[in-house]
């Protein structure tokens, strides 16, 4: 009995074993992202002209009644926060208050009802601070990681207080407070006062106006997606397996960054991206290519095009000789900036065309306009190294100098601490050490040696050595 036990409890343990094993038991999932939160802010105008004749209405009320209308619509919507700013409605005019900008309703969840409440009980009463508004802006969005922000201005006017609403608009799109605005202007076409603040709507009348709502409002909640097609020589969209970097064109921040991929039907992989902002794409090959001021329809899938055709480039040694931590430089033909330091033995890809190489083996060698073609590897060869192994029995002070016809050319400081030998991979060729003891206090002690060094083998120079 006591063994049939033993048995049962062993059996149970291997059952249970994947279910309380961390690998076996579970599939490890990635942490969900939080989800986007958009946070709309209306800064609203109730200066005194608002109360001025709009069709059947006055401007106020007929703002207020549609507006009112549009909250009612998005009173269910998900992952939405909206908040309410007023002008004008605080201090008389005259006299003149440019300070008279107030945050009535802040951010939160479900709070249609109080904005609406303070559309109701507020009066149109003073002057038209904009560009205060919009400055006062900055700080009625609480900081977020996962949320988009945005502003639509209702207005009836434009600045009195002296203040600049498109620099006031310009400084929060460049410190990434906010996307683009949006204006509707009421009852007059003030475009041309307004296309550097935002996207600027007209509302002659009360449909037009309805219609710039429901517009501003899809632009801004719809789902929106895009793919960006990697070009090869052939305008084919093969390329992947890269990094992009999304900067938003105004302000120079990063919005995203994406390693493209290709799906499951071989197509570039749908990208989710506001469709609010204007992006200068960097793809980040080497070099790395970019395309500026991307625009995105809202509401539809937009494809970009971007070239990008590349090709393989590695090295080898003569002989299949290995040659392990050896830096090579790369760098377009014909211009000074280093593009990439590949390792030897590694297989790398580049944007097709020439570069001019810089292998850093003693002594250094330069290969020019080597091609880089589509799809293609490209083999640079050198000859494989020798060995000279320097040998010396006391400290001292050298040079290693590669002879030619025009004379010696320095190439290698010996190491003044290196008491017994110093080992050097060279390229084939004629060389010369030249060395000091560093005890000794006379040039007359300084001692040369020539020798030469073939692919494969070892020569052993002695220095200073009985």
């Amino acid at each position: 009995m006591h063994e049939l036990r033993k048995t049962l409890i062993v059996i149970l343990f291997l059952w249970l074993m994947p279910a309380m094993h961390p690998v076996y038991g579970q599939v490890r999932k990635d942490p969900e992202k939080p989800k986007i939160v958009t946070r709309i802010l209306f800064v609203f105008d109730a200066s005194q002209s608002m109360y001025g004749r709009w069709q059947v209405d006055t401007k106020f009320n007929i703002a207020t009644r549609l507006l009112s209308g549009l909250l009612d619509s998005l009173r269910n919507v998900q992952d939405l926060e909206l908040a309410l700013r007023v002008y004008g409605h605080q201090k008389p005019f005259p006299p003149q208050d440019c300070s008279d900008s107030k945050l009535e309703v802040p951010f939160a969840k479900d709070n249609t009802a109080k904005i609406k409440h303070v559309l109701r009980i507020i009066k149109p009463n003073g002057t038209t601070p904009i560009a205060y508004s919009l400055s006062l802006a900055a700080k009625d969005f609480p900081p977020c990681d996962h949320c988009r922000n945005v502003i639509i201005l209702i207005t009836d006017g434009l600045e009195e207080c002296g203040g600049d609403p498109c620099a006031a608009s310009a400084e929060l799109q460049s410190k990434g407070i906010v996307l683009k605005p949006f204006i509707i202007g009421l009852g007059k076409n003030f475009k041309d006062q307004f296309e550097c603040v935002g996207t600027y709507f007209d509302a002659s009348n009360e449909k037009e106006f309805t219609n710039a709502l429901k517009v501003i409002i899809s632009r801004t909640l719809n789902p929106t997606t895009m793919q960006v097609n990697l070009l090869d020589k052939e305008h084919n969209p093969t390329e992947t397996n890269v990094a992009m970097t999304f900067y938003d064109s105004r302000s120079g921040l990063i919005k995203y960054n994406f390693i493209h991929s290709l799906n499951a039907r071989g197509l570039p992989d749908t990208l989710d991206v506001d469709p609010l902002a204007t992006y200068d794409i960097v793809v980040h090959t080497i070099p790395p290519v970019t395309k500026d001021s991307v625009k995105l329809t809202p509401g539809k899938h937009t494809v970009i095009g971007i070239d990008a055709p590349q090709g393989y480039l590695t090295f080898k040694a003569s002989g299949n000789a290995t040659m392990k931590y050896l830096p090579c430089i790369m760098r377009k033909s014909g211009q000074d900036q280093t593009l990439n330091v590949q390792q030897f033995d590694q297989v790398e890809k580049y944007i097709v065309g020439k570069y001019d190489i810089e292998i850093l083996c003693l002594p250094r060698i330069l290969v020019k306009d080597v091609e880089v073609t589509q799809s293609h590897t490209t083999f640079v060869e050198i000859p494989a190294p020798g060995i000279a192994v320097i040998q010396r029995s006391t400290n001292g002070y050298g040079s290693l100098y590669i002879e030619e016809k025009k004379g010696l050319t320095w190439l290698y400081n010996l190491k003044d601490n290196q008491q017994q030998q110093e080992t050097l991979y060279l390229q084939p060729g004629n060389y010369r050490v030249v060395f000091r003891p560093k005890y000794s206090n006379s040039s007359s002690y300084t001692e040369e040696k020539s020798f030469r060094v073939e692919s494969g083998q070892t020569t052993n120079v002695k220095m200073y050595t009985n």
